[in-house]
């Protein structure tokens, strides 16, 4: 069940990472400091416990807020995400696995994969949002991705399971999304 548990926990960081990356390993590492549901400390993801570690991440959450919210944000941000983005996800899951006293390759397979497919499955979502909403409430968005991210995370060291629940709701968005896709060119090849 020890195991269930922490392939539970490897996934729900990864998704919660790959919604947003900033709160949801602030959230985990503090937690971890404290060995509340999980622990870090001794482990190669340790150094997410530090306080340096947790200061530069929410340093960079609010510089990466700050930059989102500027009505045109800068085209060179989002690629900039990928490194943390990797980073903490493999981090995490692999740090969940080695608190678990098992093999850290295991959590980094399975948190990055759950990352890619909350970035994948999120993505067209909240540029559709994004197009569909004024500034101001699309300047909104990323606080409540931060938001999901961080209840994913939070829920996720509480009850480890609820991860699977987060990762069945982005694969359905994901299949969602390929299905409206799928439906809007079919339109298009009747008009031919």
């Amino acid at each position: 069940m020890h195991l269930f548990f922490t392939i539970c926990q490897a996934v729900g960081f990864g998704c919660a990472v790959g919604i947003r990356p900033f709160l949801p390993a602030l959230l985990v590492g503090a937690l971890a400091a404290g060995n509340l549901g999980i622990d870090f400390g001794g482990t190669d993801s340790a150094w997410l416990e530090s306080p340096i570690a947790l200061t530069v991440i929410a340093a960079l959450f609010v510089g990466v807020l700050i930059l989102e919210r500027r009505p045109r944000s800068p085209r060179w941000l989002e690629p900039a995400l990928v490194a943390p983005f990797v980073v903490l996800s493999f981090a995490l899951g692999g740090g969940a696995f080695q608190d678990g006293h098992r093999a850290w390759l295991a959590g980094i397979v399975l948190a990055g994969a759950a990352a890619v497919l909350a970035v994948r499955a999120l993505r067209p979502v909240l540029e559709r949002a994004r197009a569909r909403l004024d500034a101001e409430a699309a300047g909104a968005l990323p606080v409540y991705a931060e938001g999901a991210g961080l209840l994913v995370a939070g829920l996720t060291v509480l009850f480890p399971p609820v991860a699977l629940l987060a990762l069945l709701f982005l694969l359905a968005l994901l299949l969602t999304a390929r299905r409206r896709e799928g439906e809007k060119y079919a339109g298009l090849r009747i008009l031919r």
